[in-house]
């Protein structure tokens, strides 16, 4: 035994779903070239979209979406309690998500709008850190497939694994992408996590922030550069809270 707790191999693995669209889950389970090598390293016991067994017997567990409903409390918390190491898998699971946005508006005005006046069980979104101990996030929306293999893997081979410190920016420079504040457009890049091989911006679409703050980052300083563009300070509050991951980081800014 390591000091994840682990025993020996093969490690067994649940994956779970929350609030969410599954499509972290799908990312996985849809990497057809590597999957069979993949899976002969793990025991799957729980896991709805690779097969229709059900155990409770699990070492790690991987936690896809938010938590919106409070019965989803106490599921989590008994997932919890089973796992020796909980994963949170995707940027709902790790900051809210485009769930989060919910969070902003009145329950009975969206009850009214939505559901035609009906009451409906619901809670704020919330990140899986405000409910059970997190051993471990990989954010994204979607998450990374090669990344969760490799991190999976790496727990598989008692080994601790590790997401990039620098921003996204510095996979955007290595791609020789232009800049999208040069084309007049507000990118999260600078302050989020790489990880993703900066997939947006070389698409010509602006970083929204899925995979969260990187480390060490200087916020007034990309504050600066969005004043330096005369770009709107309306269009950078709606980016930094499409995916809540940089909720922390603005509040204290705006203090």
């Amino acid at each position: 035994m390591n000091h994840l707790g682990f025993e020996r191999k093969p490690v067994k693995i649940g994956s779970f779903d929350f609030t969410c669209c599954e499509g972290c889950q799908l990312q996985l389970a849809n990497r057809e070239s590597s999957l069979p090598d993949f899976l002969a390293l793990i025991d799957v016991r729980n896991f709805r979209e690779i097969s229709s067994e059900r155990h409770d017997d699990y070492d790690i567990a991987l936690i896809e979406g938010s938590i919106t409903r409070s019965d989803e409390i106490e599921r989590l918390k008994a997932i919890r309690r089973q796992a020796k190491v909980l994963v949170a898998f995707g940027t709902c699971a790790c900051f809210g998500g485009v769930n989060s946005q919910k969070n902003r508006l009145p329950e009975k005005e969206a009850e009214q709008v939505v559901y035609d006046g009906r009451p409906v069980e619901t809670m704020p979104s919330t990140r899986i850190a405000d409910i059970v101990r997190v051993d471990f996030s990989i954010p994204g929306c979607p998450v990374s497939k090669d990344e969760v293999e490799r991190i999976v893997v790496s727990l598989v081979n008692r080994s601790m694994p590790n997401l990039p410190k620098y921003p996204v920016c510095v996979e955007c420079k290595q791609r020789l992408n232009t800049c999208l504040f040069d084309l007049g457009e507000i990118c999260l890049g600078p302050i989020t996590r790489a990880g993703c091989d900066a997939v947006c911006p070389s698409g010509k679409t602006a970083c929204l922030g899925c995979r969260g703050p990187a480390e060490e980052i200087n916020f007034p300083a990309f504050m600066e550069l969005v004043r330096e563009h005369g770009l709107s300070p309306v269009d950078l509050t709606e980016k930094l809270g499409f995916y809540n991951a940089f909720e922390h980081i603005h509040r204290t800014d705006e203090t």
